[in-house]
């Protein structure tokens, strides 16, 4: 069945065929810009990297109340435990500057090891204390180097 249209005084018929293609073509467009829009929201929001400290630091008060992951070592006497409330309080840093962080929720087992390093993620208050939504440990690595020792034959 063919459709006619006027336009200016003109009859232009179009068959029922072409404009199925339209809607076809139309219907295609709709889906790519979907499938593209998914993907780059998903890079988007997977592909989060983490700041140091210092770079935490020289950013100052432009990144109060923003959603950050910071990565540091874990100060070994600043661990501060409360069991029955959950609330974790230490210090992280990267070797030049340290930040107090605040992480209501468990303790990690191996927070104490020497040379832990935490990733924690969440936002950083105007006092400069890092409230953590999610903490991560950084798992050490259990390799050792071995001590060379120098040994003579007895004669």
């Amino acid at each position: 069945m063919a459709q006619t249209t006027l336009t200016r005084g003109t009859t232009v018929v179009r068959p029922a065929a072409a404009n199925k293609r339209i809607k076809f073509a139309i219907g295609g467009v709709v889906v790519l810009v979907a499938v593209v829009y998914l993907i780059v929201n998903a890079l988007g929001t997977t592909g989060q990297f983490f700041l140091t400290v210092s770079e935490v630091q020289a950013k100052g008060t432009s990144i109060y109340g923003r959603p950050l992951r910071v990565s540091g070592d874990i100060v070994p006497d600043s661990i501060d435990w409360n069991a029955p409330t959950l609330m974790l309080k230490f210090s992280i840093t990267d070797g030049s500057h340290t930040m107090p962080v605040s992480f209501h929720g468990p303790k990690p087992d191996n927070m104490n090891r020497e040379g832990s390093q935490a990733i924690v993620e969440g936002k950083l208050n105007a006092d400069g204390v890092f409230q953590a939504n999610t903490l991560l440990l950084k798992c050490p690595s259990r390799y050792e180097e071995m001590e060379i020792t120098e040994v003579k034959a007895v004669q």
